[in-house]
């Protein structure tokens, strides 16, 4: 078990460290003892945008009218994100429950790795991994990492059952950032599945066409990806809410933190009801 809390480690290293290099080393290095598995799926993912970043320059094909390495670059930071804040959020469980923990771990890493393995591979043969069934081949591909992708709900679903029926270390606004930032990144991986499910991430339009720089997000049509990207992102969010709101308004943090990821929520329900009506979040 790691001695704090992630945001208390991270705040507290950086006030005492000389440098940010100095800090971000110390924090990896204990996520690292805590939780190898996603450590370490972090830092492949790390190697892995690296490596979509520099074939950028020298590779111009097109996906769905991105450079084809985009799409890998963007789900490799996606993962990191993911992976390391996951390691440190589990940490923070009872010592009783670890085992439970290395389990959720270990699936989390599988899924990944099943997941940019087919990006990667069909970033090199120069087609779409998402939505595929062109051919059988491809068809396949894609079936295999809905499996995965659902094996990864499955141990979201064990996670969240953990941290509310085990309490997590950390004062109330913490705890109650990470029961509910898990519950609302759920639901952002059920939008997830909905986009599985049309064969598709745009309402109103084809997938590709104009988007926003960056980003992608379709400027002319619907686009089921911001409400999952907003969706996904409230692990990394509510947490660090919770944390502050301890700190700032100690007695009613935990009332805050509800009040918080309602809104968060309601800020998610309103981009999915955006994209289901085939507006863009900005258009062009």
């Amino acid at each position: 078990m790691k001695t704090a809390l992630l945001p208390v480690s991270i705040f507290s290293t950086a006030a005492a460290s000389s440098s940010a290099t100095s800090s971000l080393r110390t924090a990896l290095s204990v996520l690292h003892r805590v939780n190898p598995v996603l450590s370490w799926t972090g830092w492949l993912n790390v190697g892995l945008a690296a490596l979509a970043l520099a074939l950028l320059p020298f590779d111009h094909r097109l996906v769905t009218g991105t450079l084809v390495w985009v799409k890998p670059l963007k789900f490799s930071l996606s993962i990191i994100a993911y992976a390391w804040t996951l390691g440190w959020l589990l940490a923070d469980l009872p010592a009783g429950v670890q085992r439970s923990v290395r389990r959720i771990s270990r699936g989390v890493a599988a899924s990944m790795l099943v997941e940019q393995g087919v990006i990667f591979f069909q970033a090199a043969r120069g087609t779409t991994s998402h939505y595929n069934a062109s051919t059988v081949f491809n068809e396949v591909l894609f079936t295999l990492m809905g499996l995965f992708i659902a094996l990864n709900t499955a141990m979201t679903v064990w996670a969240i059952y953990l941290t509310w029926r085990h309490r997590p270390h950390g004062p109330a606004g913490y705890v109650w950032g990470m029961r509910l930032g898990l519950v609302v990144f759920l639901v952002g991986s059920v939008l997830g599945g909905m986009m599985i499910h049309n064969l598709q991430h745009t309402v109103g339009a084809p997938d590709g066409g104009p988007g926003l720089p960056g980003l992608g997000w379709s400027t002319r049509a619907g686009d089921l990806r911001t409400a999952h990207f907003l969706g996904m992102h409230a692990l990394q969010a509510l947490p660090l809410l919770g944390w502050a709101l301890s700190r700032w308004q100690p007695r009613r943090a935990a009332l805050l933190t509800w009040a918080g990821a309602a809104l968060y929520a309601g800020a998610v329900a309103g981009l999915f009801a955006l994209a289901m009506a085939g507006r863009p979040l900005w258009a062009a």
